[in-house]
């Protein structure tokens, strides 16, 4: 699931947009992918230094989506799962 989620966020380029927080949110990109490429080429997963690390990707993409326009949202939420695809589930309560 996440190899052909991340193939398909490879496939798709960066959006074209305006916003004061595109340096943030290459960075956030740039930390998810290479996240995903261990995820991807090891046997166990990530660590729990990772794992924090995406969980703070996705918080700070949850902060920044709201301001962006629609074509750019579709590949940060496409991001955000595949953020998400990385971390185990959360126990339902």
């Amino acid at each position: 699931m996440v190899a052909t989620a991340w193939e398909q966020h490879c496939a798709d380029g960066w959006p074209q947009f305006s916003s004061p927080h595109q340096g943030q949110l290459m960075t956030i990109d740039t930390v998810i992918s290479g996240c995903v490429v261990f995820y991807l080429d090891s046997s166990e997963g990530l660590d729990d230094q990772r794992m924090a690390i995406v969980k703070d990707c996705l918080g700070d993409l949850d902060e920044l989506m709201g301001a962006l326009d629609a074509e750019s949202q579709t590949y940060f939420y496409r991001l955000r799962e595949l953020g998400a695809l990385l971390l185990p589930a959360e126990p339902q309560s």
